[in-house]
């Protein structure tokens, strides 16, 4: 009989913390299944790389990639993070100095519609005994995304079912590194049984002791490096499977040592250090995330924004800006501590009705997501905040909406700018219902603020 070991890593999103015990874990688990004659196979599910953290944006990643590196991965796969937290460019130069393959089925070039350089369709892995393991992966499909950076994002089941009955008869074992999510996963498992194992990541999801849909085995292993997930498969001489099992290993039982501090810590500060030596501009005043203040951060964001889309008008929220910025010459660590979030701009067209019903969905959230807490889709402050506008008006007493001081005209377009957040967070739901919208990339809300701040108030 053969062991297979699977150890699988995902959604670390650059939580840098848990990286030395993750680390010490694997490469120990790595060498004790290798003693004992067994097949080790390491793979990561993506969004390894988030820019919230100074290290990874400072680098545009790379200082992420050359941390995999200390592992020896057999494969790994890209999440959204990486697919659209970076720049097109960024992306097709992240993975240069890998010492992995990268494995990716449902991204192409926008233009040329081939695949990017970087990645291969699938991988063959042959063990000592003569196994074979095939190795598939899919990224999380959003077009909406994808697509204004360059990209040609693809959905599962245009693809994976003919890529799954081409790969089957070449192997033994068939693998997906899913960055899909957990729906999506249980899915494929019930319709494509020819896949032996579903390595799932995207949803943050854990299972524990896996999950099995019939003979295909399912593993997951949460989110930020809480956990690592293994699965054994157990095989005959003639290379079929006779067993799977799949558990997970909590980082936070694993072998701590005293350097570990030191070691997170310097990541940290290396971030800090390399962003701090890019100067962006010289405030003659302090910069408040305070909406009260006398030069609130938000209202100079705003102008940017309008600055950037080319629009009269722009909302956001106060929950974005996390700290003051003070007077005096500014740089790309300050903007990335206040706006940490991986946020693009997006412009917005609608019609003067549905512009009315858009800010009157506003006004009735208002006050309710002033301290709601907000998780996810790019967002990495706490709680939502106050809804702040520039060039539109409305009159609570009389419920009248104004653009740049005049009454709106129901039948005329109106194109405003704000965070591409506002579209994903389900409270207004008339920008993706009623709109034409338009993403704007690559840059940042950061970068957005930043190139305002550096064109109004240069450094001399």
């Amino acid at each position: 009989m053969e062991k297979i070991i699977l150890l699988h890593t995902n959604d670390l999103h650059s939580h840098l913390e848990n990286w030395p015990k993750i680390r010490r874990f694997l490469q120990n688990r790595q060498l004790e299944e290798t003693k004992s004659d067994h097949e080790v196979v390491t793979v990561d599910l993506g969004d390894f790389v988030d820019r919230w953290h100074p290290l990874s944006e400072a680098t545009n990643g790379q200082a992420n990639v050359e941390l995999m590196n200390q592992i020896g991965y057999d494969a790994a796969t890209i999440g959204n993070n990486e697919g659209v937290g970076n720049s097109k460019d960024d992306l097709n130069n992240l993975y240069d100095h890998a010492n992995f393959d990268v494995v990716l089925d449902n991204l192409f070039d926008k233009k040329s519609l081939q695949p990017p350089a970087w990645a291969q369709a699938s991988k063959i892995i042959t063990t000592k005994a003569g196994t074979k393991i095939g190795l598939l992966a899919f990224t999380a499909p959003f077009p909406l995304t994808y697509s204004p950076n360059g990209w040609d994002i693809r959905q599962v089941s245009d693809l994976l079912p003919e890529l799954a009955a081409k790969l089957r008869p070449k192997v033994d074992v068939l693998v997906l590194m899913s960055h899909l999510g957990i729906s999506a996963d249980r899915l494929i498992a019930r319709e494509i049984p020819a896949i032996d194992v579903v390595l799932g990541s995207h949803t943050h999801h854990l299972f524990e002791k896996g999950e099995k849909i019939g003979n295909v085995q399912l593993a997951a292993a949460g989110k930020y490096g809480y956990y690592v997930g293994e699965v054994h498969l157990t095989l005959d001489d003639e290379h079929r499977i006779q067993h799977t099992s799949a558990h997970t290993f909590a980082t936070e039982k694993m072998l701590e040592l005293p350097e570990d501090q030191a070691e997170i810590a310097g990541y940290l500060e290396k971030g800090h250090q390399l962003l701090s030596e890019k100067i962006v501009a010289n405030m003659p005043f302090d910069l408040s995330a305070d909406i009260y203040a006398e030069h609130p951060m938000i209202r100079y964001t705003l102008k940017a924004v309008k600055e950037k889309a080319r629009t009269d008008v722009a909302i956001l929220n106060s929950g974005l800006f996390l700290t003051d910025i003070p007077k005096g010459i500014i740089n790309q660590d300050q903007l990335h501590t206040a706006l940490p979030h991986p946020m693009h701009l997006i412009k917005v067209t609608l019609s003067g009705q549905n512009l009315i019903r858009l800010i009157l969905e506003m006004e009735k959230n208002r006050h309710y997501l002033i301290n709601f807490p907000v998780i996810g889709m790019g967002f990495r402050g706490k709680v939502f905040g106050h809804l702040m506008y520039d060039g539109v008006t409305f009159d609570p007493v009389n419920h009248q909406v104004r653009w740049l001081g005049d009454p709106i005209d129901p039948e005329e377009e109106y194109t405003l700018a704000t965070v591409d957040h506002f579209m994903f967070v389900p409270f207004f739901p008339t920008i993706e219902i009623a709109g034409k919208y338009e993403f704007l990339f690559p840059e940042f809300i950061r970068s957005v603020l930043g190139d305002y701040l550096k064109a109004h108030y240069p450094i001399d």
